[in-house]
C-alpha cells in the first residue's frame, strides 16, 4: 500500500508542478499547461497518518521535463528520490532502489494517464478520468480533482490544488482511509 501511495502523490505532483499560472477559465488555464515545458521548484510535505500521533515532513524540489518526466527529489529528513518517466517509477533511498512498471498497478492509470492530458493541456482526456471543479478568481483559485473509476476512488478520494494570481500555493491528496498529504510549493529555482 505504501507504494501504491507513492504512485498516487507522484501522479498528483504531475500536476503541481505544471501548472503555470492561473486562468480565468478551466479551458485558459489548459491552454497555458500545454505552454509548459519544464518546471523546477522547492516543496514542503506534510502527511498525516491516523497511525502516528504527530504529522510527518519532509521537503526538498520537483522537477518536471515534457512530455512525462517528474522527479521528486527529498532531501529533508533524508534524501531520497521518485522518478516517474514513461511507464516506470524508479525509487531510490540511500542504496536502495526499484524500478517498477506502472502496468504492474492498473488502479493507477487513470491518475498517469489524465495528468499527462493536464500536462498536454487535454482538458476532455483529464475528464475522462476525474470530476473537474475549478473555482475562484484572480486572487484566488481551486482546482477539484475527484477520480470517476472505482480502483483509484478507492485509493484517493480527491485532489485540491490551490493557488493566487500566478503562485501555486498548495496541493492536498484525501485518501479514501483518511490520511492526507499536504505540499506546499515554494518558489522556482534555477534550472
Amino acid at each position: 500500500m505504501r507504494t501504491t501511495r507513492r504512485f498516487a502523490v507522484c501522479a498528483a505532483l504531475l500536476v503541481v508542478i505544471s501548472s503555470p499560472a492561473l486562468a480565468d477559465d478551466l479551458d485558459q488555464l489548459m491552454t497555458l499547461l500545454a505552454q509548459r515545458s519544464h518546471g523546477h521548484v522547492s516543496f514542503e510535505e506534510e502527511d498525516h497518518v491516523a497511525l502516528l500521533d504527530r504529522p510527518v515532513r519532509s521537503s526538498g524540489e520537483l522537477l518536471y521535463e515534457r512530455p512525462d518526466r517528474l522527479e521528486k527529489r527529498t532531501l529533508a529528513p533524508k534524501p531520497a528520490d521518485m522518478v516517474l518517466q514513461g511507464g516506470t517509477v524508479t525509487l531510490e533511498s540511500g542504496r536502495r532502489k526499484r524500478v517498477l512498471a506502472l502496468r504492474d498497478y492498473p488502479q493507477l492509470a487513470p491518475f498517469i494517464e489524465s495528468l499527462r492530458a493536464t500536462l498536454a493541456g487535454d482538458r476532455a482526456a483529464l475528464e475522462h478520468s476525474f470530476q473537474l471543479r475549478f473555482e475562484g478568481n484572480l486572487e484566488h483559485w481551486t482546482l477539484n480533482l475527484v477520480p470517476l473509476a472505482p480502483e483509484p476512488k478507492a485509493l484517493v478520494q480527491k485532489i485540491r490544488i490551490e493557488g493566487a494570481r500566478a503562485v501555486l500555493q498548495s496541493l492536498s491528496i484525501t485518501q479514501a482511509d483518511g490520511d492526507d498529504s499536504v505540499m506546499t510549493i515554494g518558489s522556482s529555482l534555477p534550472p
